[in-house]
C-alpha cells in the first residue's frame, strides 16, 4: 500500500509549490509522484528546468518518480530513445507506458538493469494485450499499473470496467493503482477534477481512496495540481487492507464506545444476513453488556448482543438485511447511507473499521 502525489511542470502551479507539495507529502510517508511530460498546455520553456530540480530533492527523499514516457519524451529530457539508464540517474524509478511502444520493446524494459519499473494503463490492458506480450516472456515482478485520470465530465471508467481490469491484472500478480481528485485546486485546463472513477467526480479525497482501496487498489495518487494539507492526511491515514465506514451512533455508553473503536475482520465463513465480526467477542473482556435499544433493525445497523444472548454476549455484527426487534441484542449505531454500498465489499477475511461522525 502506498500513497502519490501528481506534479506537472510548466502547467498551473509554481515551482515553489511543487516543491512545497513535494515536502508536505514526504512528511506525510507518502512515497510516490506521478507526472506527465505530454500535456499539451504545458510552458515547455520552463519545464525541463523545473523538472530537473524536483527530481533532485525527491531522489534525496528516495521517493518513486513515475513519468510517463514516449519516445517524444526522450527527446525533450534530452535522452537517446529508451534511455533508461539516463531516467535512472535523474531519479525516475517508474516509467509508464501509455504509446508508441511495441510488446517487444515493452518486454525487453521490463528487464532492464537500471531497477526501473514498468507501469502499464491499467485502464486499457487486455487479455489479448498480455497474450502478445507473453510471448517476449517480460518480467512481471518488475511490472505495476496505474489507471487513468479523466479530465473532462462523464469520461471516467466505470466501477465494473476498473473490476474487470483489475481482475486481468491480478492474474499476474500486478499491483494497480488509481487516481482520485481533488477540491482544493484542481489541474487545468479544464478544472473539473481527475479523478480515474466518474463516480468519483465531486467526492472527497478519502471517500474516494476508500472505495478505491475496497475495489483492490494497493495505491492511490491524488490527481490534481496543488491539494490542500488536509487532503493529503486525509489519504494518508488509510489502508487498503481495511474498508472505513462512517457511521451514527445510537448508544454512547463506555463498553460500545470501546467496541466501536476497534478494527475488526469479517468472519471467513460469511453469514447470509449479516457482516460478523471475528474478534468482538473475544475483546470483551471480563465486561458485561446490558441490553439497550433492542428494537428492530435495518440494514446498516450495527449490532452488538447483551448478556440475554448468554456467549454470544459481545457478537458485533452489521446487518445486511432488515430485522425483528430481539431483546438479546442492542442496536449501537449505523452505518450512513453514502457508505451502505461499501458493505458488498466485505468479504470473508476482509478487515474493516469505523469512523464515528457523533462521538
Amino acid at each position: 500500500m502506498s500513497y502519490g502525489i501528481s506534479i506537472y511542470f510548466g502547467l498551473d502551479n509554481t515551482n515553489q509549490e511543487n516543491i512545497r507539495l513535494l515536502k508536505e507529502a514526504h512528511k506525510l510517508k507518502f512515497i510516490r509522484i506521478f507526472t506527465s511530460f505530454q500535456i499539451p498546455e504545458a510552458d515547455y520553456s520552463i519545464l525541463k528546468t523545473e523538472a530537473q530540480e524536483f527530481f533532485k530533492l525527491a531522489k534525496e527523499y528516495d521517493m518513486d518518480i513515475i513519468s510517463d514516457i514516449s519516445p517524444n519524451t526522450f527527446k525533450l529530457l534530452d535522452l537517446h530513445d529508451m534511455d533508461l539508464s539516463g531516467l535512472s540517474d535523474m531519479g525516475v524509478k517508474t516509467i509508464r507506458i501509455d504509446f508508441g511502444y511495441s510488446e517487444e520493446e515493452i518486454s525487453k524494459m521490463t528487464n532492464n538493469p537500471y531497477g526501473i519499473k514498468i507501469q502499464l494503463n491499467a485502464s486499457t490492458v487486455t487479455e489479448e494485450f498480455f497474450e502478445k506480450l507473453d510471448i517476449y516472456l517480460p518480467n512481471y515482478k518488475n511490472v505495476d499499473a496505474l489507471h487513468n485520470f479523466y479530465p473532462r465530465v462523464g469520461t471516467g471508467i466505470s466501477e465494473e470496467c476498473m473490476k474487470e481490469k483489475n481482475a486481468i491484472l491480478s492474474k499476474r500478480r500486478i499491483m494497480v493503482s488509481a487516481f482520485v481528485q481533488s477540491n482544493n485546486k484542481r489541474r487545468g485546463p479544464l478544472f473539473d477534477g481527475l479523478p480515474t472513477l466518474e463516480d468519483h467526480r465531486g467526492l472527497q479525497v478519502r471517500e474516494a481512496a476508500n472505495h478505491l482501496f475496497a475495489l483492490g487498489n494497493q495505491s492511490v495518487f491524488i490527481g490534481d495540481s496543488l491539494p490542500s494539507k488536509a487532503e493529503l492526511e486525509d489519504l494518508s491515514g488509510l489502508s487498503s487492507d481495511v474498508v472505513e465506514l462512517f457511521i451514527e451512533l445510537k448508544e454512547k455508553d463506555n463498553i460500545t464506545l470501546r467496541l466501536l473503536s476497534e478494527t475488526y475482520t469479517q468472519r471467513q465463513d460469511e453469514a447470509r444476513d449479516v457482516i460478523r465480526a471475528s474478534e468482538s467477542r473475544l475483546l470483551l473482556n471480563e465486561d458485561k453488556i446490558k441490553p439497550l435499544n433492542t428494537i428492530d433493525k435495518k440494514y446498516g445497523d450495527i449490532t452488538i448482543d447483551n448478556y440475554n444472548y448468554k456467549r454470544y454476549m459481545g457478537e458485533l455484527q452489521i446487518l445486511k438485511v432488515d430485522q425483528k426487534g430481539d431483546y438479546r441484542t442492542n442496536v449501537v449505531a449505523s452505518v450512513l447511507k453514502k457508505n451502505i454500498y461499501l458493505l458488498k465489499y466485505i468479504k470473508g477475511g476482509k478487515k474493516f473499521h469505523f469512523n464515528i461522525i457523533n462521538n
